[in-house]
């Protein structure tokens, strides 16, 4: 097949681009740089291999939640904590690649005391579960450079549970923006027994499922499940490439208009399910003025959510009815703000005409089948006509549709025939431009994240994270050095 390149020939400004490796290992907090020293300096700084947690232990061991997702640099935060033993401490890690070792401690509290506090039940029609607990120790953010944090709570009797926490960013004017779906983390959190999926009963427990869910309580597993499994992979990738990097939440997203001005490009991550209208607003407005857009993952903004206030502060109760929309009291009153999903009824939008391919179904396991090989996105992965990538595509995926919502001159880099709960069907991975000049990229499988690790997860070979980390590598080079539209297609938007 003929050489199709371009992309400024897939960017000279990718030569010497990623950082240079620093040996890992296993200090005690380092001071670190302001944030505008930027990713290169804060990932030359020495990691901390130990930040995974060694033992979850028994259920409710050991538990908490921050009072804010995001804070600005600076500015303190509050962690409510339960715990059977009696005593224990925290520490906090800044997830970046640092030579390898993936997070830097910036902070570690002395010994606090342990207490144990109830487990809520579900209160109201909306049968949301909060854990009105008191807050158990005020955490300055002092030095902290911005990013995605970790904060690990330790029992004395050795069990260890993750609280997430975002430093924000306040301006993100010539960076690439890393977007924490904080608000699908929350619809997912069966925490307490009900999730926006689930009642006590479990999976088959939808009719007693939560129709908002609270940031006021903890996730449920190991404190931070989502983000480690859909979005760490990523930003280890992307601080390993040097490039300005900016941090933010979705409820950031929601309360700033103006968070995204100037920024090159917004990178949705692996599992970016729940968006408000202003999200969606902003994202969308920001692609139109030359942003470049690129979703990570599968099912983006397939849900519209509203986010409300609790006793803590504001956007910290996501609320979605989903099938029972008819209920939501914006039914007649506001139908565009209407909790379901983005394609259905009352107000209908669905998700492609922003991320330029439809969710089709979760269940999948298939072979990523490259279509597009001379795509400047997939330059220097050696993939060729046909190239296969065993079991990359799934759980949850994405195709182009014909219809009035999808982009005009969308690009198909993969076409992968599938079968999902006996149904024939096929994934794909797109690309399209705008006429501002920007670039949207959807992977369109849930896995692409997974799979950069290259750890075998789900039966994808090790080796795919050659060419997924290749292809995310080129990606947010190319993004970052503005407007991506004069690809090989020269691809406008109707």
């Amino acid at each position: 097949m003929s050489r199709q390149w371009d992309r400024r020939e897939v960017l000279g400004l990718m030569a010497g681009a990623v950082v240079g490796a620093c040996t890992p290992h296993d200090p005690d907090a380092t001071p670190g740089p302001t944030p505008s020293a930027g990713t290169a300096a804060e990932n030359e700084l020495p990691g901390h291999s130990g930040w995974r947690l060694r033992r979850q232990g028994a259920d409710r061991a050991i538990e908490g939640f921050a009072d804010r997702v995001s804070v600005l640099p600076g500015h303190s935060f509050r962690l409510a904590v339960s715990t059977t033993a009696p005593h224990f401490h925290a520490e906090a890690f800044r997830l970046g690649w640092y030579g390898g070792a993936e997070a830097r401690r910036v902070w570690r509290s002395g010994t606090l005391p342990g207490r144990r506090h109830e487990m809520p039940a579900a209160g109201g029609p909306t049968r949301t579960v909060t854990a009105a607990w008191p807050m158990t120790v005020r955490v300055p953010t002092t030095d902290w450079p911005e990013g995605t944090y970790l904060i690990r709570l330790t029992a004395s009797t050795g069990e260890q549970r993750f609280v997430p926490l975002t430093v924000r960013s306040a301006r993100t004017a010539g960076r690439v923006v890393l977007v924490n779906a904080v608000a699908t983390w929350q619809a997912y959190n069966t925490w307490g027994g009900h999730s926006l999926y689930q009642g006590p009963g479990g999976k088959a427990d939808y009719g007693t499922r939560s129709l908002a869910v609270s940031c006021d309580r903890p996730y449920d597993r190991d404190g931070a499940h989502l983000l480690l499994v859909y979005e760490q992979p990523a930003i280890a990738v992307a601080e390993r490439t040097g490039l300005p990097l900016a941090y933010v939440t979705s409820m950031d997203l929601d309360a700033d208009p103006h968070l995204l001005a100037g920024a090159r490009a917004v990178v949705s991550l692996g599992h970016d399910e729940y968006w408000t209208p202003a999200m969606r607003a902003r994202v969308t407005g920001a692609r139109d003025t030359g942003t470049n857009v690129a979703f990570l993952g599968a099912n983006a903004c397939f849900r519209r959510i509203r986010l409300e206030p609790t006793g803590y502060g504001e956007r910290r109760l996501v609320v979605c009815y989903k099938t029972d929309w008819r209920h939501d009291p914006q039914y007649g009153v506001d139908d565009a703000a209407v909790t379901t999903d983005w394609r259905e009824p009352p107000h209908p939008e669905p998700e492609n005409s922003l991320t330029g391919t439809l969710y089709e179904a979760s269940g999948a396991s298939a072979a990523y089948v490259v279509t597009r090989p001379g795509h400047w996105l997939l330059h220097g992965t050696g993939a060729v006509q046909g190239t296969r990538f065993p079991n990359l595509v799934g759980t949850e995926y994405d195709r182009v549709v014909d219809g009035p919502f999808t982009p005009r001159g969308i690009d198909v880099l993969a076409h992968s025939p599938l079968v999902c709960r006996g149904v024939s069907s096929f994934h794909n991975s797109a690309y399209y431009t705008t006429r501002s000049g920007s670039g949207v990229f959807n992977t369109g499988t849930m896995r692409w994240v997974e799979s950069l690790k290259g750890d075998g997860a789900h039966g994808i070979p090790p080796h795919t994270a050659d060419f997924t980390q290749q292809v995310t590598r080129t990606l947010l080079h190319a993004f970052a050095a503005g407007p991506a539209a004069d690809g090989p297609s020269g691809l406008v938007r109707r």
